[in-house]
């Protein structure tokens, strides 16, 4: 197989691990496990759960769905980040001075 065909390759593995992640559930509570979020490794939140105390306080459930939020859009994207890389780096032929994925 050619160069180009290797990184034809290389570009479907990594189209196809992106769809894969869609599948990827990652959970993400608060300290007191009032709040409780489903994200996929794309970020897309899947489910949102929240404790009947929280409701009572519309500033307090704001911050906690914003910290709650950011730090699972964290792990997923470090979890997407580490997948596509991998992926990308295994299909990428060996070319001198392409040292990128490293």
């Amino acid at each position: 197989m050619g160069m180009m065909g290797k990184l034809k390759d290389a570009q479907k593995k990594v189209e196809e691990t992106k769809e894969r992640l869609h599948s990827v559930l990652i959970d993400e509570t608060s300290n007191d496990n009032k709040l409780k979020v489903t994200i996929t490794a794309n970020r897309t939140i899947k489910s949102i759960a929240i404790d009947d105390d929280l409701l009572q306080d519309k500033d307090m459930l704001e911050d906690y769905l914003i910290l709650t939020i950011n730090k699972a859009i964290e792990r997923a994207s470090t979890v997407h980040e580490t997948e596509v890389a991998a992926v990308a780096k295994a299909g990428m032929p060996n070319i001198p001075g392409m040292d990128m994925l490293k």
